[in-house]
Formats: structure tokens, C-alpha cells, sequence
């Protein structure tokens, strides 16, 4: 499985270099993404500009990530997602439940919002 990593201080994006997430890439993708969230890691950006297939497992793995995110409050969201993707995503009705926003540069900003959300909500919660 081949991927990058780009490691920033607020969100890590992963960029998956693969034609398609099937099978074959899904149970090593979810042991990266326990790995990286293990790490410390908190807001995850996917980059899903080199996927063009899609299977079961594969939707299975990004399912992984978005509970991984969820239990530490964290933010995942999944760039540049084909069309072909995105046809299965919204059948699966994932589109409803996960962050699928059209570029990774779009996705930083996503990711800059839910922080200030967040702080906001602590900030809340602490003054009451």
C-alpha cells in the first residue's frame, strides 16, 4: 500500500496512492489509521484523489476512521472523492454521515472551523 503523509500542527493529511480500496489496501488503511490516532493525531484529512474503486472494505476502513474521530472528538474529512466514489457513497448513504468536501485546500479550512467549534463549545461549557 502506498501513501503519504503530510503532518501539520492541527491535521495530518493522508493521501492513499492507489487506484483502488478494495480488499486488498482495507486492512492495512485500518491499521494506519489506528496507528496514526494512536500517535496523537486528531484531525484527519483523507485525500482520496487517486481512488477510483471502491469496494465494501474499503468503505468498511473509512468507517474506521470516522469512529476513531469521533472518540476523541476529532474531525475526518475525505478530499477530491471521484465521481465513481462518490456514486457509491451516496447509495451507502455515507454522504449524510461523513465530512466529503471537494478539495484538500477546502478541507483545511473544514478542519479550522470544527477547532473553533470546539473551543467555543469548551469555552461554554467551562463558564457554566
Amino acid at each position: 500500500m502506498q501513501f503519504t503523509l503530510n503532518k501539520q500542527e492541527k491535521y495530518t493529511v493522508f493521501k492513499l496512492q492507489e487506484e483502488k480500496l478494495d480488499s486488498s489496501v482495507a486492512p492495512k488503511l485500518k491499521t494506519e489509521f489506528f496507528t496514526l490516532y494512536q500517535s496523537g493525531m486528531v484531525n484527519l484529512i483523507f485525500d482520496m484523489s487517486d481512488i477510483k474503486y471502491v469496494d465494501s472494505s474499503g468503505l468498511s476502513s473509512i468507517l474506521v476512521a470516522k469512529r476513531l474521530s469521533e472518540q476523541i472528538n476529532g474531525f475526518l474529512a475525505l478530499a477530491a472523492v471521484s465521481e465513481h466514489v462518490m456514486k457509491l457513497m451516496t447509495i451507502s448513504k455515507l454522504d449524510s454521515v461523513l465530512n466529503i468536501i471537494p478539495t484538500v485546500e477546502e478541507s483545511v479550512d473544514a478542519v479550522f472551523m470544527a477547532e473553533l467549534e470546539r473551543d467555543i463549545k469548551e469555552n461554554e461549557k467551562n463558564s457554566n
